[in-house]
């Protein structure tokens, strides 16, 4: 059972074990995650698991697992559904339960950072947040932001006429294809392992992604310009379970609450430091930024965007391209 009152320590060589006071803890809390440790999401775990047993005066100790290793992101969430395991950090995956949770990706949907917040932040985000925890009996309990989605070419782009003829590389999501098909490139979804090898000898001429994908790849190497199209713009969630909410007193809930709000401060600060870093890096290491017309981008995209996404959304995101 994953809502575990304490009577040993749970010895796991993945697993992080947050230092409490020296107060007999009745909770342990196992989250399990996707990231490696160097990820400000795995950061900002250990940041709640440091905050929680501090406001519940040793009661609620958090137990993090990065890299997969308490399982697959699917795998977390039925786990979440079955009471195995308490919390997880996911996103777009909840379109299996929850339709609207595809609003967290949406091409050109979000014009800034800002306006993504207003939208998590606000009337939208607690419809997805409620839609999830109907369907999926899983809470969303705080946000992180994820670097926009940027491309990359060995030349500037400014419009989207200057896509005429690009060969590049997306993945396999037809949301994505048709969108950049709409645009005038020639999309090519292609595993992300064969990016880096396909720019180098001209199979492709292009890629997307964010920054910190950009610089971990070294595509550098392949690529000279980043082209600042940040056309998504996306959110993702830290969880808890349903089963395992229910089973907190009413000021142990409130705790977990304030540690996550916590927790989604700290993770903005490390977000918004590695944007910086990244881009510092690509720099220094020979690729030009380059900044494009988003307005034309996103008013060719729109159309591709709309019959891609499901009817529930499909006002929703009307409204945002709109606004």
């Amino acid at each position: 059972m994953a809502l575990t009152w304490k009577t040993s320590a749970l010895a796991a060589a993945t697993a992080v074990l947050m230092a409490v006071p020296a107060v007999a803890q009745e909770v342990t809390l196992k989250l399990g995650h996707l990231a490696n440790e160097e990820n400000s999401w795995h950061k900002a775990s250990v940041k709640f698991g440091e905050e929680l047993p501090a406001l519940t005066d040793g009661r609620i100790a958090v137990e993090v697992y990065p890299n997969e290793s308490l399982g697959k992101e699917i795998d977390l969430i039925n786990g979440m559904q079955l009471g195995t395991v308490d919390m997880t950090i996911t996103g777009e995956s909840l379109q299996n339960w929850s339709p609207m949770a595809a609003l967290l990706a949406v091409p050109y949907a979000y014009r800034s950072l800002e306006h993504m917040d207003e939208v998590a932040s606000g009337e939208i985000g607690d419809q997805i947040e409620a839609q999830i925890l109907q369907n999926a009996q899983i809470r969303p309990i705080a946000y992180f932001a994820r670097g926009a989605r940027e491309l990359t070419a060995n030349r500037a782009i400014s419009t989207p006429d200057d896509l005429q003829g690009l060969r590049m590389r997306v993945p396999n999501v037809p949301l994505f294809v048709d969108v950049w098909r709409s645009l005038g490139a020639q999309p090519t979804p292609m595993a992300f392992s064969e990016v880096f090898t396909s720019l180098q000898n001209g199979t492709i001429d292009a890629q997307e992604n964010p920054l910190a994908l950009i610089r971990s790849a070294n595509f550098n190497e392949v690529q000279s310009h980043v082209n600042l199209t940040d056309h998504v713009r996306s959110w993702i969630y830290l969880t808890i379970s349903e089963l395992t909410w229910a089973k907190l007193s009413e000021e142990d809930q409130a705790a977990v609450m304030e540690a996550a709000a916590r927790a989604q401060d700290y993770e903005r600060g490390l977000f918004e430091q590695s944007l910086a870093d990244d881009r510092a890096w690509l720099e220094e290491n020979g690729m030009t930024f380059h900044e494009v017309d988003a307005a034309a981008f996103q008013a060719k995209a729109k159309d591709a965007v709309l019959s891609n996404v499901s009817d529930e959304i499909k006002p929703i995101v009307e409204d945002l391209f709109n606004n």
